[in-house]
């Protein structure tokens, strides 16, 4: 476990690490697990000598969805939870009308044009329009890298000042730099100890510039 202000990170496996906590321990969980495509890497491309999609190793942490026992400990320890992928994991989670679609831009055929997230929380769907480009501004470090806009706005709508924010697989740890920004308190778990020290130093390197400037 290593703290950096108001942000507690785990490299470790999440199962080990929820047992460790109280029920209802946090506020809000916020989780993005795999989805079981197999989409744990990705090719590089370069068109007209400008990089357009960066390199990423398989690693083969996507091969299969979480497991119930994830689900019943996610319950456990979080009040609410905001899962993203929710659609590829209707055998564990009841029916919702608190969707959370994230719009990325028109990709063509070969990507998706958005994302979904499951919600406990008594809303309505609501649609969040944050072009996939926003990515090459932060130089992306994992293959399925969220925005720190997507969780600022996911932040500002869901959470309420206080709150005890958990993520139980951080990968480039986009949500500990908007934890940081908005005051939030952050517990965030990752098992792959590449993505674990550069979403860390990400982080890091993000809390020294706001100091410097």
């Amino acid at each position: 476990m290593e703290k950096f202000g108001n942000i507690t990170l785990y490299n470790d496996d999440c199962m080990n690490v929820m047992k460790t906590f109280k029920d209802k321990q946090f506020d809000l969980a916020i989780v993005d697990p795999p989805y079981g495509l197999g989409i744990d890497g990705q090719r590089g491309d370069v068109k007209k000598g400008v990089q357009i999609r960066k390199q990423h190793s398989f690693k083969g942490w996507d091969n299969a969805i979480p497991t119930a026992e994830y689900f019943t400990e996610l319950f456990r320890v979080s009040k609410n939870q905001i899962i993203w992928g929710g659609n590829y994991f209707t055998e564990f989670l009841p029916p919702t009308k608190g969707w959370i679609f994230w719009y990325k831009g028109q990709q063509g055929l070969t990507m998706s044009d958005g994302e979904m997230a499951w919600t406990s929380l008594n809303t309505v769907t609501r649609m969040v329009d944050i072009h996939r480009t926003h990515l090459w501004q932060e130089k992306p470090i994992h293959p399925t890298q969220k925005p720190v806009k997507l969780y600022k706005w996911i932040l500002m709508n869901y959470a309420k000042e206080g709150d005890k924010i958990l993520d139980t697989h951080f990968g480039s740890l986009s949500i500990g730099i908007a934890c940081h920004d908005l005051g939030f308190e952050l517990t965030a778990i990752e098992l792959d100890k590449d993505y674990y020290e550069a979403g860390k130093k990400r982080l890091i390197e993000h809390q020294m510039q706001l100091t410097i400037f």
